[in-house]
């Protein structure tokens, strides 16, 4: 069962410069972690693969539909999801004014029409 977000956690893992992230394997267990980047769009937090749909994480992450992220002290198990299709300009937006330093190229890798498919919505799954 999943929830929203709260306040801290969102400023917390939004403000994260990256997150790790692990999908959980068919039998359970959990993958080795693999760092990305992360950003806070409204109320959610998103990520997406800066080398498309094939990359090995994002065929992992969106075959299980579940996994294990941390960052910014957090740790936490979260549903893997699509992100509303109106969602994406501000997300493209948030990934600029996170990461634009690190020049166009890179950023131009998750951000634009391309990097639409490869973004994932991180979605809270409550504590047992």
């Amino acid at each position: 069962m999943s929830h929203s977000w709260t306040e801290a956690e969102l400023t917390k893992i939004g403000g994260a410069e990256e997150l790790q992230i692990s999908s959980y394997r068919r039998d359970g267990t959990a993958r080795p972690f693999v760092t990305i980047w992360v950003v806070r769009a409204d109320n959610q937090l998103y990520v997406r693969s800066a080398y498309g749909t094939d990359n090995p994480w994002f065929v992992r992450a969106t075959a299980s539909g579940r996994g294990r992220i941390r960052a910014g002290g957090i740790e936490r198990d979260v549903a893997f999801e699509s992100a509303a299709p109106d969602a994406h300009s501000a997300i493209d937006s948030a990934y600029h004014t996170k990461y634009d330093r690190y020049g166009p190229q890179i950023v131009g890798s998750v951000t634009g029409r391309a990097a639409a498919p490869n973004t994932i919505r991180l979605v809270p799954l409550t504590q047992n």
